[in-house]
């Protein structure tokens, strides 16, 4: 449970540096952290759930996903 923990909050953190950035895409974010699409989708999900990300604007059919908030500033809150 606790590894587990470890490996979310490292994947969150993750999203999270790539999204300071600019905004990416689901495909685009997957291919940046190394990990299957729908797996980056549902952490995205989570993260726009709680307002830490939010749809940015419309790229070929896909969703461009952007920090928003305290989240901008710091990876503190995940």
């Amino acid at each position: 449970m606790v590894e587990r923990n470890r490996r979310q909050k490292a994947i969150r953190q993750s999203i999270v540096a790539v999204l300071q950035e600019e905004s990416k895409t689901i495909p685009e974010l997957a291919r940046r952290v190394g990990l299957p699409a729908d797996e980056v989708l549902r952490y995205v999900m989570g993260m726009k759930k709680y307002g830490n990300v939010a749809e940015a604007e419309q790229v070929d059919g896909y969703y461009k996903y952007a920090l928003i908030g305290e989240s901008r500033q710091t990876e503190a809150t995940l």
